[in-house]
């Protein structure tokens, strides 16, 4: 899904979903999403009503990208 990788500072970076700061995870577009909760997302069925959570705080990367192309 993304390469993982330490993000170089001490107080690591503000997930997109759980939204604490963690040392490791991906990137979606420029939004942070720790090693947790991408492992989370990708081991959630569809049918789990936590997955509408998810999708939910995704669609938060694409409306801050439109913010920061504006």
């Amino acid at each position: 899904m993304g390469k993982y990788y330490n993000t170089q500072s001490i107080l690591g970076e503000k997930c997109l979903i759980c939204e604490k700061n963690k040392l490791e995870g991906i990137h979606l577009f420029q939004s942070f999403i720790c090693m947790d909760c991408e492992r989370e997302i990708v081991n959630t069925k569809t049918s789990d009503p936590k997955y509408q959570f998810f999708v939910y705080q995704m669609g938060k990367a694409r409306i801050l990208q439109e913010r920061r192309q504006a």
